[in-house]
């Protein structure tokens, strides 16, 4: 329990932390708590890093930054009680990442990209107004909450560089970030200016709306995709050669390698890209999430996120037959249209991302297949803890890899009973930890259309 809320069932998290769905039952709010463990071999230093973030976080308050609630620490000398950890309180992000709607190498369309970019160079502004770099721009990083608004999340790697009081400001020097979003300077052995790296990452962002892929690997000559691009080869490639003219210029001004000629913020918000007003602001939630599904529905990966069976079968009753209410601060039009919620026979199951399937074999036969297919993938894979909730067992495997650009991923294959015409199936839900979220959706596709499981997947 913190601050009234319970923790209720895990929904992300890696090495180091944990995700967890919070519930405050007498509030009737959800929250998502992040518990970083403390463990004996943890550091001074590594405990310093997280209550950094926590102060850091806990001053940002904007629309397009996801809420800082509360912050607790168990110490280890507790542990025979609780789990020693820094728990941070956080907002929900019920819409999940916003890259987990984008199809690969297709993007969401123009006018989605137009929208959100929009939010994030707000929040971005004023992150910078308030005197921190975020130094960790990524696709993982920009989430949706329960009405499809952009948040920006995770100030791990955050600093600040300049004093509000006085604007005075200092250079940073440590070598951090994510290799396909870092800037070029970053990588060099000198100082480097704070605004610019942001700036960067946004332009990395941008480009992966609108083309569904990061533009390559790592901005260093180790990577000939960088290279081409600092010659100009690249633009007459796909899919450099699909993009508009404006929103090219903006692109480029953005990914400009020398930071003192790259754009700044102020010259972003000017571009004649961005000033465009925008086309969907207005036509309200349920019409967004379809907007930004429709490179989904077009691909043909929804028709296995929610086949028609899934849907004409469960129901929203419990055991009692009395109807299930859910808390509205986690469950919405917007989330309802983008299919976030597994509809199962004991209520729903919140499921932050859309890689999952449903099949007409049980979970214990099912695992084998998947098991059969990822080997043939090239993808490692061992069994996971076996979980259990309402519903029953369910059936974890550990998967991890690596992708084209050989960019490492983690992440989970969890399958469940899932009862259909008399029978019984499965719903198997993908999880990533770590990794491209491109690259992970490419992974669910390629395991969804294998031989041994394409035969007894759940369509649309």
């Amino acid at each position: 329990m913190i601050a009234g809320y319970e923790l209720i069932q895990q929904i992300g998290g890696g090495t180091f932390s944990s995700v967890f769905r919070a519930v405050n039952i007498e509030n009737h709010q959800v929250a998502a708590c992040k518990v970083i463990f403390i463990k004996e071999q943890t550091t001074e230093r590594e405990r310093k890093v997280v209550e950094k973030e926590m102060k850091l976080h806990k001053l940002l308050k904007h629309k397009h930054v996801l809420e800082f609630l509360h912050a607790a620490v168990v110490e280890r000398k507790y542990k025979d009680r609780y789990v020693p950890g820094m728990y941070m309180l956080l907002e929900l992000a019920a819409g999940g990442d916003l890259f987990d709607k984008i199809a690969p190498d297709v993007g969401i369309g123009e006018n989605v990209a137009h929208y959100y970019f929009g939010q994030l160079l707000a929040g971005m502004d004023f992150i910078h107004r308030e005197g921190v770099c975020h130094r960790d721009l990524k696709p993982e990083n920009i989430l949706l909450d329960v009405a499809g608004t952009l948040k920006i999340s995770d100030f791990g790697l955050a600093a600040v560089y300049k004093l509000k009081e006085s604007g005075k400001t200092r250079q940073l020097n440590e070598l951090c970030g994510s290799l396909p979003y870092m800037a070029p300077e970053v990588h060099y052995t000198t100082p480097y200016e704070a605004e610019p790296i942001d700036v960067w990452g946004i332009g990395i962002i941008l480009f992966t709306l609108l083309a569904g892929n990061t533009p390559w690997d790592q901005s260093t000559a180790q990577s000939s995709e960088f290279c081409q691009y600092i010659t100009g080869e690249i633009f007459n490639q796909p899919p450099w050669n699909r993009l508009k003219a404006d929103a090219l210029s903006l692109i480029c001004g953005l990914l400009t390698v020398e930071p003192e000629r790259r754009m700044t913020l102020a010259e972003v918000f000017a571009h004649p890209w961005c000033i465009k007003p925008s086309q969907i602001a207005e036509q309200g939630v349920v019409a967004l999430a379809d907007h930004l599904t429709e490179s989904l529905r077009a691909n043909g990966d929804l028709k296995y996120a929610m086949p028609d069976i899934a849907i004409s079968v469960e129901t929203r009753k419990d055991q009692d037959g009395d109807e299930i209410m859910l808390s509205a601060t986690h469950q919405s039009q917007f989330t309802q249209s983008l299919l976030l919620f597994s509809q199962t026979q004991s209520g729903r199951r919140y499921t932050p991302n859309l890689t999952r399937f449903y099949t007409s074999l049980g979970p214990g036969i099912m695992m084998q297949l998947i098991k059969e297919s990822l080997t043939a993938l090239g993808v490692k894979h061992k069994d996971g803890p076996t979980g259990e909730d309402e519903r029953g067992e369910i059936l974890r495997l550990r998967v991890g890899g690596y992708d084209k650009r050989n960019i490492a991923f983690k992440g989970w294959v969890e399958l469940e009973n899932f009862r259909y015409a008399e029978t019984d199936g499965s719903f198997c839900l993908m999880t990533r930890d770590l990794g491209n979220p491109i690259s992970w959706r490419q992974l669910w596709k390629a395991l969804i259309l294998s031989p041994a499981v394409d035969p007894h997947v759940l369509r649309k």
